[in-house]
């Protein structure tokens, strides 16, 4: 059966809005969209009706549905994990995903689990078992033993399974691609460069060598995947870029020759606002933390909007993503992230593309654009984003559709 959507405004993810327009879609793919007067009524055809804006399902670039993001930190703290069976975790990612897609973004990138939880919630959601947004998920991040994504401070005795994947030299992170690769996992993600709170004038670090970096990005291209890298700095960026890494987590500091090697790259940014703005926040109020946190975090969020700049100014695609998961609650901050980008310098327009078109292009889904072919996965807004981007942080304003299904 056909289904009719019409509405005043319609916004195709391409960067294009077009009055009094309509999609049209048959199972799960879209037919046709553009003036209603166009494509008209087919026969049979059911029609709904909005005074409001219709426009693609959007994307998170950078989540992790495995934590419940509290604000003390203690949903993404290792005892967690620790406590937690798998199975379990997966089951409440299940209750966040279904929140996410609830909240207009029909599609995530989820940035790092223990064992194979999102990959597993992933498959789950293909086979239909359970509702939730199309996931692509990394399985666990790849880190030197003790770094950012490999926690220390357990006593002796004390080892587990699959919580973390450390690797060490050029030849263990190839491996630690594969065996990433081998549980299903849809991309890599890197731990190349992370903060650093000892300095007053310095706020990132090496982690990983660049015959490591090197190594990781080769393995994954020649299997056909594309790597994620949690950087800092111009130099941590830089050496990412260089190496082969496809898309920067959070980078920020970056300045003007790093953007232009990421020009050369043709490398994607997904500069992760949201949670700056709001782990600063918790942060600096926060009378228990040592002021080099409370530094680093206040330093931060001044660099984070000159990177934008540079970034948008350079013309580099941006993909929105929140790092849900880690101080934010999965689900309710998705939106927050265009409005900060809008708040940087982009117009309202300009954040929705990064949330439809250049995310679904970077994840490689076939959704993101209201255009023949496309998933049916669409969003009724009651009202005009392009007015009032913070119109789409209001969940009760929205009316979502995945593959041509309305979410409940």
């Amino acid at each position: 059966m056909k289904h009719l959507i019409r509405g005043r405004v319609l916004i195709d993810g391409k960067g294009g809005s077009i009055d009094q327009g309509a999609v049209l879609f048959e199972g799960d793919r879209i037919v046709a969209a553009g003036r209603a007067a166009d494509i008209g009524v087919p026969e049979g055809a059911e029609i709904i009706d909005t005074d409001g804006t219709v426009m693609p399902g959007m994307f998170d670039a950078h989540v992790h549905l495995r934590s419940p993001g509290t604000p003390d930190e203690t949903g993404m703290h290792k005892w967690e994990m620790a406590s937690m069976s798998y199975a379990d975790m997966s089951l409440r990612a299940a209750y966040y995903a279904q929140q996410t897609l609830r909240s207009g973004f029909t599609s995530v990138r989820d940035l790092a689990a223990p064992g194979g939880t999102i990959i597993d919630l992933r498959k789950a959601i293909d086979a239909g078992y359970i509702t939730g947004p199309r996931i692509k998920a990394c399985g666990m991040g790849l880190t030197v033993t003790g770094g950012h994504m490999d926690e220390g401070g357990w006593a002796d005795h004390v080892s587990f399974a699959n919580m973390t994947a450390p690797c060490n030299g050029a030849d263990g992170f190839r491996q630690g691609v594969r065996e990433q690769l081998k549980r299903g996992a849809d991309f890599i993600k890197l731990n190349t460069w992370v903060s650093y709170h000892n300095s007053p004038t310095r706020f990132w670090r090496q982690e990983m060598t660049e015959d490591e970096i090197r190594a990781a990005c080769d393995e994954a291209h020649a299997q056909g995947v594309h790597v994620a890298a949690h950087t800092y700095g111009p130099d941590g960026v830089a050496a990412s870029v260089r190496n082969g890494v496809d898309t920067i987590e959070h980078g920020h500091w970056i300045d003007e020759p790093t953007i232009e090697l990421m020009v050369k790259h043709n490398t994607t940014f997904v500069p992760t606002l949201t949670i700056n703005d709001v782990h600063a926040s918790y942060a600096v109020d926060n009378p228990n933390l040592a002021e080099k946190y409370k530094r680093w975090h206040r330093e931060s969020s001044a660099a984070k909007w000159k990177t934008l700049e540079l970034v948008r100014k350079a013309g580099i695609r941006v993909c929105t993503g929140t790092d849900s998961g880690f101080q934010l609650e999965n689900g309710k901050w998705g939106a927050y992230e265009l409005m900060l980008m809008v708040k940087g310098g982009f117009t309202p327009m300009e954040s929705i593309v990064a949330a439809t078109a250049s995310s679904a292009d970077m994840m490689e889904i076939e959704a993101g654009r209201l255009e023949a072919g496309k998933y049916a996965d669409i969003v009724i807004v009651d009202g005009n984003p392009l007015d009032d981007i913070s119109i789409l942080h209001d969940i009760s304003k929205l009316r979502v559709f995945k593959g041509g299904v309305a979410v409940q």
